[in-house]
């Protein structure tokens, strides 16, 4: 009997020691669940208020119920619905006030042109700012580049591209807030004698400038076309970093189909692709055109056209520095723009490169990647091929034609007779 009160003793321990082990086993599971789904719920609170490190909540973002307001007309409604869309994406919508709380009541002027104003700008959070504000009512030209700018670097996020914080559309007000490059714009350091930097970082800034290029042509979500690379429209951090911006004229593309039809000229005389001038399709390669026109104007800290600063065979650069690598000839493009011997391979890299850039044929130019690739030397560059082969076509007689044609026009035939 005594045995047998023994075993069933010892059998209940077991018993209830299991009982113990699968309730604590529960209760752990439960905790680490529980824990789980707090720190997941923290996480996506985070990540839903993460603009608010830099701005506060209670001047900065508005309901996106207030988007549409019925006193609006036709257009503004139109705007709005593409606003709504771009909402899902990441640039906030601004008021009227909290733009003038971030300017301090438009305190400090940084620049303006046919666009409007840019003033100095600082969240509460201490993070500067260019408030971009736009000339009066938007006319069907202004509300495209309006669109344009928001709907195109407004979906970007690149080292090398300028962030759009925001922007601020109301009847009375129309205006885009961006970060603040301390450095401003390129061409200040290449066309003013009062400011320099060594070829070094010029070149560094080359490199970062076709990476902006290619993060939108081929690693972003759609590929985006942006028409008017120059050196006014590369922005410099205060480590002279460059970033690409204006996106005014820039165009989302399928990258299925690249090919754009672009209805009247487009982009900047000196700096746009010959097929931008003219009723034909488009693509990408009239951005990589561009940015060999900028890398000419980088390597020779020149404007690529100048009249009156030159000899008559240095006039239209590009076409003197195609002459010198023909012949076999660095050593003057080194001495004319005061580059250094121990930059001469890359001075040689960037010359190869901008004549490969600024082909004719838009299918006779790298893509950007290829670019990029070049400029660093992870990828050959074969001698190019003469660039300007087609001015011969341009004879004076041509030119003098087409003095009553469209003003863009003109600029491209007279550069092209000019270097002829």
């Amino acid at each position: 009997m005594a045995s047998s009160n023994s075993d069933s003793v010892s059998g209940g321990d077991v018993a209830i020691a299991i009982v113990s082990v699968i309730t604590i086993g529960a209760m752990i599971i439960a905790v680490t669940y529980f824990i789980y789904k707090c720190v997941k719920q923290f996480r996506s609170k985070r990540n839903n208020a993460s603009i608010n490190t830099n701005i506060n909540n209670s001047t900065a973002i508005n309901d996106v119920s207030t988007l549409i307001t019925e006193s609006w007309d036709t257009e503004a409604g139109t705007v709005n619905r593409f606003i709504e869309d771009i909402l899902k994406e990441k640039p906030m919508r601004f008021t009227p006030q909290n733009l003038k709380d971030f300017t301090s009541n438009y305190a400090e002027k940084l620049g303006s042109g046919g666009f409007g104003v840019v003033y100095k700008g600082k969240f509460p959070s201490g993070v500067q700012v260019a408030v971009k504000i736009l000339n009066g009512t938007l006319d069907k030209r202004a509300e495209e580049q309006f669109m344009a700018e928001v709907g195109t670097v407004g979906r970007t996020n690149h080292i090398n591209l300028v962030r759009l914080y925001g922007f601020c559309f109301e009847s009375t007000m129309k205006a885009l807030v961006y970060e603040y490059m301390v450095n401003g714009s390129l061409d200040r350091y290449l066309f003013n004698t009062n400011y320099e930097i060594k070829f070094e970082k010029l070149y560094e800034i080359a490199v970062g400038t076709a990476k902006g290029i290619r993060y939108l042509h081929e690693e972003c979500e759609h590929k985006i076309v942006h028409y008017d690379i120059k050196p006014g429209n590369v922005l410099l951090t205060p480590n002279f970093s460059a970033k690409v911006a204006d996106f005014g004229l820039a165009k989302l593309c399928d990258r299925a189909n690249s090919q754009l039809t672009i209805t009247g000229a487009r982009g900047t005389p000196g700096y746009a692709a010959p097929e931008m001038w003219m009723p034909m399709p488009v693509t990408d390669k009239c951005d990589v055109y561009s940015f060999g026109m900028l890398l000419f104007e980088i390597l020779g800290r020149r404007r690529n056209l100048e009249l009156d600063k030159q000899p008559a065979s240095q006039e239209w650069y590009p076409r003197w520095v195609w002459q010198k690598m023909e012949q076999g000839l660095i050593g003057p493009i080194l001495l004319q723009s005061g580059i250094a011997e121990i930059d001469r391979e890359k001075a040689e890299r960037m010359c190869k490169v901008a004549l490969w850039c600024v082909q004719y044929q838009a299918e006779g130019r790298p893509p950007i990647s290829s670019v990029v690739r070049m400029l660093e030397g992870d990828e050959e560059i074969i001698s190019p091929i003469d660039p300007f082969a087609y001015l011969a076509s341009f004879s004076p007689a041509s030119y003098s034609s087409s003095s009553t044609g469209d003003s863009s026009s003109q600029a491209l035939i007279s550069g092209s007779k000019l270097a002829a």
